[in-house]
């Protein structure tokens, strides 16, 4: 069973300003692994605050997966790729451009997305955009991979 914590990024959802679309629909793809999510955030766009959200996961909660949702954009207050790279202690590469490799298929605008992913002690941290069409292709582009990635993580081997 693979333990998920999903973490909305938006100011607007995390102030009541807008509902949280994408974090929801991310939980209904969860239901494909053998997993169960063990936290569901909103969080502001907060670059310290992401931080020591990502740390909580992996350092507390140990969780096997942390997927956010959201702040991956351009604009000034997008900061989860700054923060997820600032806590990972080895970077996945292979995954953002996978996802981003499926998403210019659909629209050229997906390049423009700041993706990252990486592992943080035993736990694997995936940035996906924060729309709910970003979100839930994003997640389907990596659902299959993730629990051999999460047995690597873990020791079993490739």
């Amino acid at each position: 069973m693979i333990k998920i914590v999903i973490l909305t990024i938006s100011d607007s959802c995390a102030n009541g300003d807008r509902a949280d679309e994408s974090g929801p629909a991310v939980r209904k793809l969860i239901c494909e692994l053998p997993a169960e999510v063990i936290a569901y955030e909103i969080i502001s766009d907060d670059l310290n605050l992401i931080r020591d959200k990502l740390c909580f996961y992996a350092d507390n909660l140990n969780a096997d997966l942390v997927l956010t949702c959201g702040g991956t954009g351009l604009s000034a207050r997008d900061f989860t790729a700054q923060a997820t790279r600032s806590v990972i202690e080895k970077e996945a590469p292979g995954i953002p451009e996978l996802i981003r490799a499926e998403g210019v298929k659909k629209t050229r605008r997906a390049a423009l997305s700041c993706l990252v992913a990486g592992v943080r002690g035993k736990t694997l941290i995936i940035n996906l955009p924060g729309s709910i069409k970003g979100a839930t292709e994003s997640l389907e582009a990596v659902i299959d991979i993730l629990p051999h990635a999460r047995d690597m993580i873990a020791g079993k081997g490739h």
